[in-house]
């Protein structure tokens, strides 16, 4: 008499959860999600920084040789920062990527 209504099977039972709540492949995607939206980011601001400093007057060349480098920065932390999401070591060679909106800048800057 005290037997319980059986649920439809659509529904989730809260006693009973289909899916672990730290289940590795949703921390997986969340690495890459999140990883991806650092170095984007990033990479946007890199780029806006370059794209700033071309368009600077030429007087104040020193300024613009300055965005560039401040771009370089950005761009190798950024990429850095991806793989430490990742739990892997930023010192690789990927990240000489991260100076290349730095150096297309600096070729139109010095042109």
């Amino acid at each position: 008499m005290n037997e319980q209504p059986r649920r439809p099977r659509h529904l989730m039972d809260p006693d009973n959860p289909i899916r672990p709540v730290n289940d590795k492949s949703l921390t997986h995607v969340q690495q890459w999600v999140a990883s991806v939206l650092v170095v984007f980011t990033v990479a946007h601001l890199a780029v806006g920084m370059a794209l700033g400093a071309v368009a600077i007057d030429p007087v104040y060349q020193s300024s613009r040789i300055g965005l560039c480098i401040i771009a370089a920065a950005f761009g190798v932390l950024g990429l850095a920062g991806g793989f430490l999401i990742h739990r892997r070591s930023p010192f690789t060679p990927w990240l000489i990527l991260g100076i290349v909106p730095a150096v297309v800048g600096l070729w139109f800057v010095l042109r």
